[in-house]
């Protein structure tokens, strides 16, 4: 069985974790892949601590394995934040700011802390500020990611991290995929896009399709974003996050024409929409590892697939080996 040190620290089987999808409902997601020996997330961005308490409940009527909420400084809500410090969660996981005092908080109610980084300064940060863990998050990835290769990343911060453990994200979409990134030193992966294409994942049909029927040139960087997009209202290290998605009309007007968009109309228009479940015609947030997406698979099953590949994968190393 595929299983490494983190898998201890997050009372889990297999070192897989389901990425958090912002304001999109992934409950029924989170606790497939908790029920097969994974993580799952959850994300907070936008939704009220009322809708965030109804989907923990709902988590825990089905699966009573633990679970990560995610919180973002794109935005930060401090009653969201005040109502996961209550349901306690296994473990909190943030990107887009390194707030010490929100780890401080989340270490006295007993929460491990996941910071996500995407370069070394944030990650010197993250080590400060008491971080249990780090995942590094290439500039593959779907969604607000940084512009790192994963490749380059996690070595370098595994090199820093020391004891820490570090979590792979960004690029990674099969076994072969985790091999690699524990042959560069992590203990674990995230995995966003290739979770989107299952059937557990509430998004649009058509979101899923496209994911596999794209490659990765059809994932782009959204340029002028921060026109469009809910404000950073934490402090910021390096070059700030951008969004990742699979290019759209809106985003090549908004690349090609920026001033057309009013961001007093535009910015609640996305919200309300991807709130609703849409949004897959506007910023269909996905990463650059579409392009080894082939199929929508039952989320069990994809993570009993993904550890089967990556034992293979780990095991034909070994015999690039000699004596």
């Amino acid at each position: 069985m595929l299983q490494t040190p983190v898998c201890d620290l997050l009372g889990i089987s297999v070192p897989i974790i389901s990425a958090p999808f912002g304001p999109w409902d992934s409950v029924d997601l989170a606790a497939a892949v908790c029920e097969a020996g994974g993580i799952g997330s959850l994300g907070t961005a936008t939704r009220t601590a009322d809708e965030l308490r109804e989907q923990w409940r709902r988590l825990r009527a089905l699966t009573a394995r633990p679970f990560i909420v995610n919180h973002t400084g794109r935005p930060f809500s401090p009653e969201a934040f005040d109502a996961t410090l209550t349901e306690r969660s296994k473990a909190i996981s943030f990107h887009m700011g390194v707030p010490a005092e929100l780890v401080r908080r989340a270490h006295d109610h007993g929460i491990l802390w996941l910071q996500t980084v995407g370069d070394l300064e944030s990650a010197e940060q993250a080590l400060e500020a008491g971080a249990d863990a780090l995942i590094a998050q290439g500039g593959e990835a779907g969604g607000n990611s940084g512009w790192v290769a994963t490749t380059v990343l996690v070595p370098a911060v595994v090199d820093l991290a020391g004891d820490v453990p570090v979590i792979a994200s960004g690029g990674i979409a099969d076994g072969r995929g985790i091999a690699a990134a524990i042959a560069l030193g992590a203990q674990g992966v995230q995995l966003g896009t290739r979770f989107l294409a299952t059937p557990e994942m509430r998004i649009d049909e058509s979101w899923k399709q496209r994911i596999v029927a794209e490659g990765a040139l059809s994932a782009v960087k959204v340029e002028n974003a921060e026109r469009v997009m809910p404000p950073f209202n934490l402090p910021q290290i390096g070059p700030k996050a951008a969004p990742r998605a699979l290019e759209t009309d809106f985003i090549r007007q908004l690349r090609d024409a920026p001033e057309s968009f009013d961001p007093r109309e535009v910015g609640p228009m996305i919200v309300a929409a991807v709130r609703a479940g849409g949004g897959h015609d506007l910023m269909p947030f996905t990463g650059q590892s579409v392009e080894l997406v082939r199929d929508i698979v039952p989320a069990g099953e994809l993570v009993r697939r993904l550890v089967r590949e990556a034992e293979d994968a780990l095991r034909a190393a070994q015999g690039a080996i000699r004596a």
